[in-house]
């Protein structure tokens, strides 16, 4: 049996997605991204010094990840002096998505500092986070070169991310969390532009998958991303 979408989606269509640039004043890039009813406030900082193991010639990127307390129908506490394993697990890999396509040469000693603040959540926020978060660096590399301290774009490619997952034996695209929350698989996909994978977290939840399924899923996800990618780069022309 197929599995019939909550919202009437075919299996590979991604929900609807948005980027509101330049959402707040003091921020040299944010971004608030709309997928479906998740809503993520990515924001991008810079600190003129970088960690003790970077060395001093070059740059890095480091991730931060939050659930707003509102952010789910029962609310949600906040984490401060300790977060819970599902919150670093999610930053890291936003940060690892993010530090690929940097070149930290060119970028020079500072730190870039990402923030994704999750005020709604309904399916998808890490990898929403990721997705957002890169229109948002974009425009961060922009005040940097436009306040002259840096001489060309760190940027080396294009990034993106999508959930896909087996629902009830059907492969889908973009999971809201009734989905998520049903499905039989779930699998996390970071890609580049081009193509490339940056990271791929696939889990077998209820049932264990084949290579077949799985090669169907990375070829829904990489549909999916190259949706993504247009998208943000229709909202860079906006």
């Amino acid at each position: 049996m197929t599995w019939q979408r909550p919202d009437g989606r075919s299996l590979t269509a991604i929900r609807p997605v948005t980027f509101e640039r330049f959402f707040t004043k003091f921020s040299p890039g944010s971004v608030l991204v709309k997928c479906g009813d998740t809503q993520i406030l990515c924001t991008v900082s810079f600190e003129d010094e970088v960690p003790t193991f970077v060395g001093s010639q070059q740059g890095w990127l480091k991730a931060e990840y939050r659930f707003l307390p509102g952010a789910t129908p029962r609310r949600q506490e906040r984490e401060r002096e300790k977060i819970s394993g599902r919150t670093a697990e999610i930053q890291r890999l936003i940060g690892r998505s993010l530090r690929s396509v940097v070149d930290f040469e060119q970028l020079g000693s500072r730190t870039i500092r990402i923030d994704a603040d999750v005020l709604q959540a309904d399916g998808g926020t890490r990898t929403a986070a990721i997705t957002g978060g890169y229109v948002a660096l974009q425009d961060a590399v922009d005040w940097l070169q436009a306040k002259g301290l840096i001489e060309g774009s760190p940027l080396i490619a294009q990034v993106a991310a999508i959930s896909v997952g087996i629902v009830q034996g059907s492969v889908v695209a973009d999971l809201c969390y009734l989905e998520d929350s049903q499905a039989d698989v779930d699998l996390n996909v970071v890609m580049t532009a081009t193509g490339q994978f940056v990271e791929v977290q696939g889990t077998a939840e209820k049932q264990t998958f084949s290579p077949e399924q799985l090669q169907d899923m990375l070829n829904v996800a990489h549909q999916g991303i190259q949706q993504l990618i247009t998208l943000q780069q229709q909202a860079r022309l906006d």
